[in-house]
């Protein structure tokens, strides 16, 4: 069974920091890109970030020089480290396995004051 449990979400003021994971079980995880998107209330889905089997990345250009995604595949998981959080970037995040419909249940982030 397919697994993806995001963690690490919160409320954090303007200007601070985050870095929420995804643990993946019950596929070769090595194998697997995995991506990571939000969705704020009254909107759609949109990529975040992607890192590819090998380590490869992609951010879109709102997150870029502020988030950061790695993967550790010794613990199955990946993580977004964000930075210089700002109010715009409140959403709930999700994680998925590339090339697959595998979601996990998703994460609150919350930037206010």
């Amino acid at each position: 069974q397919v697994r993806l449990v995001e963690s690490g979400g919160g409320l954090v003021q303007p200007g601070g920091s985050l870095r929420p994971s995804c643990a993946v079980s019950g596929v070769q995880f090595n194998i697997y890109g995995v991506s990571w998107y939000r969705q704020a209330p009254g909107k759609q889905r949109d990529l975040v970030a992607r890192i590819s089997s090998g380590g490869s990345t992609y951010y879109v250009d709102a997150v870029k020089g502020r988030f950061t995604i790695s993967r550790d595949n010794a613990a199955n998981t990946v993580y977004l480290k964000m930075d210089t959080l700002k109010p715009e970037d409140t959403a709930v995040y999700y994680c998925k396995l590339d090339g697959s419909n595998y979601w996990g249940q998703g994460t609150q982030v919350t930037v206010s004051s």
